[in-house]
């Protein structure tokens, strides 16, 4: 992996910059859209390659647990299971274990959990294991295990917390480092945690950035934390790391985020939100999320948005995806899905076009 930045902004951190993988070469600032179990809802690969999507993110924790690592390797890794061709980023898993906090139990060895899915079974992820998950994955980049603490937990738990994931982290580097020999086509990137706390988020950084990782996110946000506490934190994290790596903030992607965070110097983002919006009846627009079963839209003939120029938004009126989602017709989740992504694709591309432009 190359990690390329092409412009500085003048009047912000912003910058714009190419990630190349060995599937491809991403431009940042980069939106991702989230196929958990490999596949982004509602759309087969190539619509969402159509919507201008140049990565995925996957989840190595469901993957591993459904259908196994072992069959998607035998299948000659993800890319050739889902039929996507494109980048693919794999996190770690390590959020939804700790999200289950009754099925899950911590050492400093790593972390046991048991499966919701078949009758309880029980596993253990090790940053080793989690490593070798990821390699069988074969996705371009790859997350270590860490521990996401709660916003609203004391600082001594969150700092705790922290410590273990600096040491699972190190732990994760040199297994990746012993294993990289001969598999160059794959990138780790370090997670920096510590919660809402600045000087834990420092120490975090500083210990990461000694390990030198080939890239680095901010993580333990959006996570139910007040905006301003997100944007402080990822704003004060960002200009911690290394002005050559490329820089990810985890889990943010409604578009006030991007707009605000962008200028941070943040290269990449991710979230459920443009899929799962859709899901539950809503589309972007310019003054926020609209749900479109409001009553004003019965008899509305004009798109989704006007200057969207997805499929969705050049050939449906709200009218008619109204109706359709009244009557629970998939057909209205996958033309806002469409919708959402390009959305969001078209904001990351106008936000780079701005910091090429010395705009922002």
């Amino acid at each position: 992996m190359k990690f390329t930045v092409l412009k500085q902004s003048k009047k912000s951190s912003a910058r714009a910059g190419l990630l190349e993988t060995a599937h491809g070469v991403i431009e940042t600032p980069v939106f991702m859209p989230v196929g958990t179990l490999g596949t982004v809802k509602a759309l087969t690969p190539e619509l969402v390659a159509e919507q201008g999507a140049q990565i995925i993110l996957s989840n190595t924790y469901h993957l591993f647990l459904r259908p196994g690592a072992d069959l998607i390797a035998r299948a000659g890794g993800l890319h050739k299971f889902m039929h996507w061709d494109k980048p693919i980023l794999t996190d770690s898993g390590g959020f939804q274990v700790f999200s289950l906090a009754k099925l899950r139990q911590i050492s400093q060895d790593g972390v046991e959990f048991r499966s919701p899915f078949d009758g309880g079974a029980k596993h253990k992820f090790t940053p080793e294991l989690v490593v070798d998950i990821q390699r069988q994955l074969g996705s371009d980049i790859m997350m270590p295990l860490d521990v996401c603490s709660s916003h609203t937990a004391a600082k001594k738990k969150i700092a705790a917390d922290l410590r273990l994931t600096l040491d699972w982290e190190k732990r994760a580097l040199d297994h990746f480092t012993s294993a990289e020999r001969n598999h160059q086509v794959q990138a780790l990137f370090g997670i920096v945690q510590g919660g809402l706390h600045e000087d834990l988020r420092r120490e975090s950084a500083e210990y990461l950035r000694a390990l030198d990782f080939a890239g680095y996110a901010i993580g333990g946000v959006s996570v139910g934390e007040p905006a301003e506490d997100l944007y402080r934190v990822a704003q004060y994290t960002a200009a911690l790391l290394p002005p050559d790596k490329p820089r990810y903030l985890m889990g943010v992607g409604l578009p006030q985020n991007l707009l605000q965070c962008v200028p941070f110097g943040i290269d990449m983002f991710d979230a459920v939100l443009p899929t799962r919006l859709a899901r539950h009846n809503t589309f972007f627009a310019p003054d926020g999320p609209e749900n479109i079963l409001n009553a004003k839209y019965a008899a509305d003939l004009t798109p989704l948005v006007e200057s969207c120029d997805c499929y969705a938004c050049r050939n449906f009126s709200r009218a008619y995806i109204r109706h359709l989602a009244q009557a629970k017709e998939i057909l209205a989740i996958v033309l806002m899905t469409i919708h959402n992504i390009r959305y969001l694709v078209n904001l990351m591309r106008d936000l780079r076009r701005k910091i090429l432009n010395d705009e922002i």
